[in-house]
């Protein structure tokens, strides 16, 4: 199988190991710059090109950066036109990216949630406020990730400065519930095919509330409750995602989904775990790739 890893970092230690594991079984892997990559919109003859030659793959693993979302989509859906099977589709990719939509389609569906409030105008921050129950609070960038554009505010008149000054930037932002008995950690559920293939606990460093390994939290291998492996599950099936890190809190109420990442990073939690998460991408790309098998074809 010719599998095609859609990546701007060859040498980052996910691509890597993508690209190692799909080798390993048998298989003829490259890695492409998709910000590099061009099109042929035609209706008998679409392609994708690099440098001239036009690509040929079975199989696509999208790693589409935040910042690149709009193209690296495009680029996945013209590969699903051309018959090319993703491991995860277009459209998943931009529902989920969308942090607003993303919410409001796991609530529509009943999974758990912090409570969240989202709004335009500051005029009425107050009513915001009230919604999430006040200070703590944690006020988010609708772009932001890797826990950048994340602040934890204490008091309300210290949300109602960082709402202001959000909104003098013209920056769209969420207000959610602060989850105290969570402490600073949060579960990282790697879902491959429908089913959670490993889980971490990941843990803030002293004096700060963020667990994100790229802010120096550390992670660990943990047991996860029936509860929560089929929160994480549903939360990828609603996104529509084949391979997605769902990040879980743990709250007095159950289970509440924090996020659904539709590119997880494999560094730390194949080190956590000591498992072959990217030979069980490629299993899954084994087993279901066939030509003209992406759900939508394309379309959205």
């Amino acid at each position: 199988m010719k599998i095609g890893i859609l990546s701007r970092g060859p040498n980052l230690y996910s691509t890597r190991r993508l690209k190692e594991a799909a080798i390993e079984r048998g298989h003829e892997a490259r890695v492409v710059d998709y910000a590099r990559l061009y099109m042929n919109i035609t209706s008998h003859r679409p392609a994708v090109i690099f440098r001239g030659e036009k690509l040929d793959f079975d199989a696509v693993i999208p790693r589409i950066g935040t910042s690149y979302t709009f193209y690296g989509t495009a680029v996945v859906r013209q590969f699903e036109i051309m018959g090319v099977f993703p491991a995860n589709e277009s459209q998943a990719i931009t529902r989920a990216r969308d942090k607003l939509r993303s919410l409001q389609l796991l609530a529509r569906e009943g999974v758990g949630l912090p409570v969240t409030g989202f709004a335009h105008s500051t005029k009425d921050i107050e009513g915001l406020l009230n919604i999430v129950g006040g200070a703590p609070l944690v006020i988010k960038l609708l772009e932001g990730t890797q826990g950048i554009g994340v602040v934890l505010a204490e008091t309300n008149p210290a949300a109602e400065s960082v709402i202001e000054a959000f909104r003098g930037l013209d920056a769209n932002i969420l207000v959610q519930e602060f989850i105290k008995e969570a402490g600073g950690t949060d579960i990282r559920c790697l879902v491959v095919g429908g089913r959670v293939v490993a889980s971490m606990m990941r843990r803030a460093e002293p004096g700060e509330f963020r667990s994100n390994l790229h802010r120096g939290g550390s992670a660990e291998m943990i047991r996860i409750t029936p509860e929560e492996r089929s929160t994480a599950v549903r939360a990828a099936r609603i996104m529509g995602l084949n391979i997605a890190g769902v990040d879980i809190l743990r709250s007095n109420h159950g289970p509440l989904v924090m996020e659904v990442n539709t590119t997880p990073g494999l560094e730390g939690i194949e080190k956590a775990t000591n498992l072959d998460i990217a030979g069980m991408i490629i299993a899954f790309l084994e087993k279901n790739t066939k030509r003209g098998r992406t759900r939508t074809r394309g379309r959205g």
